[in-house]
């Protein structure tokens, strides 16, 4: 059987001398909590000839799966917006926002909105770069197994890290202006979850709203955040405890070089408009039951491997502190040592042997923290995956053009290395790609990640097998060769 069926539902194709766009915003936040920052949905309609394609960006966790958004939206819109557009794309920051329980018809407004306002524009299209404010969260330790860093749980040890992986600096960039040259709408894609601000914030949009106002401010634009392969980048210094978690400044700093890029382009003389959808039969996973077992095996040897102590942590604290201090003499002045060593010597001695064995049952501890939440996760899905009672899944694959900007997107939380040899072997540095939209079928990581032993969020909050990387891969070069043509 054919792990693959791309059936190709839509594909359209303009080439004319001009691009029509129209703009419209909607705030979405739900107000009936503590707000931080605004949320918003913003749509942008491009129309040439007689191809019309919607792009959609909501500051939001997901498009269905997780959150308030429901699995039925996306085609609750298009239903809605009928004979509108010949294709809708709708991308999530993934922000963690709660959005307002009416969105689905704030949306279709502002598509409506911005389909009544189109004026004729310029397209330029290039590239900036941001590496300052983002991180890979997964850890290469040194026993070959990978973990990733959390809220939900802590840090491996320093000594046990031996590297980290890769992040995507690149952004992407759109920029349309009117006729007379003001800046009508910036579309600007960046990896990178949008995590920063806790909950305990307030509602928020993160560092993407940040950087919009930024970018809105200064060229009177409409900015639209679209994520791209974020799945194991988090914002930089994510797990800081020493000063309270701030996405401002993060978003200031990508707004500004989504600026400094923008100051280097010029209008190009390539009016193209593409869209196209396609869906893509993928494999669901089947090893659950063989990573279940695996946890819970190591659950239990780590559990037998807990020593006896005398103390607890009231008693372990000042003398952790008393032994790294002094080595030497941690228990009693010199003159006691002096005097007589013996049974002081035996005493500390015997208080570093309970001292070694408390910080062992502490990462030991910390361990089973972290193999519970993966274990949890692997038997939600496990469940979720009988009960669907199917092998494969759809995904929605599309692909946006307009002028020298591409855009191939996929549902799923993409980690950054797919998108990094999905765009190296495009040899296009207008290629892009983005996670995260039409629907939303958690993690998506790399089969190298998916066969980890070490147990990461991003390789047990999954419902697809490892093979799915080959098959995307294949298919998004696809696309992205037919949106060159």
């Amino acid at each position: 059987m054919k792990r693959i069926l791309a059936l190709l539902l839509l594909t359209t194709a303009a080439v004319h001398a001009e691009i029509l766009a129209g703009i419209a915003k909607v705030d979405i936040t739900d107000r009936t909590v503590p707000v931080n920052d605004p949320c918003f949905a913003k749509a942008l309609v491009l129309k040439s000839g007689e191809t019309t394609a919607v792009l959609v960006t909501v500051d939001a966790v997901a498009i269905g799966g997780i959150g308030r958004i429901g699995n039925g939206f996306l085609a609750n819109v298009r239903q809605e917006l009928g004979d509108l557009a010949d294709e809708v794309i709708i991308n999530a920051s993934h922000c963690h926002g709660i959005v307002r329980n009416d969105l689905q018809q704030l949306v279709v407004q502002a598509v409506k909105d911005a389909a009544k306002n189109l004026v004729p524009v310029k397209v330029s299209a290039g590239v900036g770069s941001e590496s300052r404010i983002s991180e890979n969260r997964r850890m290469f330790l040194k026993d070959g197994t990978q973990i990733d860093m959390r809220r939900a749980y802590s840090m491996p040890r320093d000594e046990d890290v031996l590297s980290t992986g890769p992040i995507d600096p690149q952004i992407g960039l759109l920029r349309l202006d009117r006729a007379d040259g003001t800046p009508l709408a910036v579309v600007y894609q960046f990896a990178c979850h949008p995590i920063m601000n806790p909950p305990s914030k307030g509602n928020s949009a993160d560092y993407p709203g940040f950087a919009s106002k930024v970018i809105e401010e200064a060229t009177g634009a409409m900015a639209f955040f679209v994520q791209g392969c974020g799945g194991d980048i988090n914002p930089v210094h994510y797990k800081e405890v020493s000063r309270p978690a701030d996405a401002e400044p993060l978003g200031s700093m990508l707004g500004a070089s989504v600026l400094a890029a923008m100051r280097r382009f010029e209008p190009q003389n390539d009016a193209t408009l593409k869209i196209s959808r396609e869906v893509l039969q993928l494999p669901r996973a089947a090893d659950f039951e063989k990573r279940i077992a695996s946890i819970e095996t190591e659950q239990k040897a780590l559990v037998a491997a807990l020593r006896p102590t005398n103390i607890n942590f009231k008693t372990f604290l000042p003398m952790l502190m008393q032994h790294k201090l002094f080595p030497d003499m941690p228990s009693h002045y010199a003159q006691g040592y002096l005097d007589n060593a013996k049974p002081l010597q035996q005493l500390d001695a015997d208080n570093k042997a309970l001292v070694e064995a408390y910080l062992g049952n502490l990462a030991i501890m910390e361990k089973l923290t972290r193999l519970n939440a993966n274990l949890a996760l692997l038997k939600r899905h496990l469940s979720e995956t009988q009960a669907a009672n199917s092998p494969t899944l759809d995904a929605e694959v599309c692909g946006l053009r307009v002028g020298a900007f591409k855009l191939v997107t996929f549902p799923g939380e993409v980690t950054v290395q797919v998108g990094l040899n999905i765009k190296k072997a495009a040899q296009d540095a207008n290629a892009h790609v983005s996670g995260y939209t039409n629907g939303y079928i958690w993690y998506t990581a790399t089969e190298q990640q998916r066969r980890n032993t070490g147990y990461a969020q991003e390789d047990c909050d999954v419902i697809v097998a490892p093979e799915w990387q080959k098959l995307f891969e294949a298919k998004a070069q696809e696309v992205l060769r037919q949106l060159a043509r």
